[in-house]
């Protein structure tokens, strides 16, 4: 029998839920949490966005996505706007006040993620970067 120390995919889990405990401490202060992260750095990569077009570029369900747009609009890091291609159907858009959050959060995501990287050498970041991100280009899409 296999220990699970042995299943890529328990790592992966598991370092998936450190990493989510470390960014949100980091993220305590501003009461979000990463998911509220997730859905600002979306929007900052759009111009705009439909919540069920959230939802599934997120993995989110959509009555998650409805709470999470709730919180950012009353902190004013994002908006629903009118959607230009239907007045029936709003869109999400980030703010400057998301931007600036954005901007004083980058440097929080990027000590976090040395943390959790800590044991590996800056080559060995770069090469398992570029693994995570053509296994989630493949199976996130």
């Amino acid at each position: 029998m296999r220990g699970l120390h042995a299943d890529t995919g328990y790592l992966l889990y598991r370092l998936g839920l450190r990493s989510g405990q470390l960014f949100n401490a980091c993220l305590q202060e501003s009461g979000l949490r990463l998911r509220h992260y997730a859905v600002l750095r979306f929007l900052a990569t759009a111009d705009g966005a439909l919540q069920r077009e959230l939802s599934a570029r997120l993995g989110y369900d959509p009555s998650a996505i409805v709470g999470l747009v709730d919180d950012l609009e009353k902190l004013g890091f994002a908006e629903r706007r009118p959607s230009p291609d239907d007045r029936r159907s709003r869109i999400v858009v980030l703010t400057e006040n998301g931007r600036g959050f954005l901007r004083d959060t980058d440097e929080a995501g990027l000590r976090v993620t040395g943390e959790l990287l800590g044991p590996l050498e800056p080559a060995e970041r770069e090469t398992l970067h570029a693994l995570l991100l053509r296994i989630a280009e493949d199976g996130l899409n």
